[in-house]
């Protein structure tokens, strides 16, 4: 009778160290899942970040009304081919060593004239209404020889705020290779109260 009460008081006392046991591996299964999960999210934000999304920052008022000095902008180029009205980033221009933020006007093979006295910008001979422009589309200080139409693989680029941008207007921006486009933009994230699709 002895032993058997032995056998059930070892039996008991060793069945919660089972459990303790078993309670341990599932925590730090539990830890290791999420810890994993955890890092693969973070591989592959960076990696969208790095390969598909870029964030950039407005820096200067060439694209005010649209965009603020200081906007945080999402830029894509995944699957993307320019298109009129398109705002893109731009690695830099013909004399410029700076990324540039601008406005498609207008692409290869399109006709393009401005008219420095109205202001008007024509494309494909059709007057653009740009609804978007802050100012006069003036000439700047050192103009670009502007070809009638837009030669391959080059964009012809402007900022909305037309009397304050650097631009393709300039011989130091001039027509922008799209080896040099960065991305579209698509997306603002900061600040908060102008979140969303730009």
């Amino acid at each position: 009778m002895s032993e058997e009460i032995k056998k059930t008081e070892q039996g008991q006392s060793s069945l919660p160290e089972r459990e303790t046991g078993e309670r341990e591996m599932t925590l730090l299964e539990v830890v290791f899942e999420w810890t994993s999960a955890l890092i693969f999210a973070l591989v592959f934000v960076l990696l969208l970040l790095t390969f598909v999304f870029r964030q950039v920052t407005v820096s200067g008022p060439s694209m005010n009304d649209t965009l603020q000095d200081g906007d945080r902008l999402v830029v894509t180029n995944m699957m993307y081919e320019v298109q009129d009205g398109d705002i893109i980033v731009a690695s830099h221009g013909e004399n410029y060593d700076n990324a540039i933020i601008k406005r498609v006007i207008a692409t290869a093979g399109q006709s393009l004239s401005i008219n420095y006295d109205t202001g008007e910008v024509k494309v494909d001979g059709v007057v653009l209404r740009e609804h978007y422009i802050k100012g006069t589309t003036k000439e700047p200080s050192r103009p670009l020889d502007v070809p009638e139409t837009i030669p391959e693989g080059y964009v012809f680029v402007m900022g909305d705020n037309r009397e304050h941008s650097l631009d393709s207007r300039s011989t130091d921006i001039g027509l922008i290779p799209y080896n040099n486009i960065v991305g579209k933009v698509i997306f603002r994230m900061y600040p908060w109260y102008s979140l969303g699709s730009v």
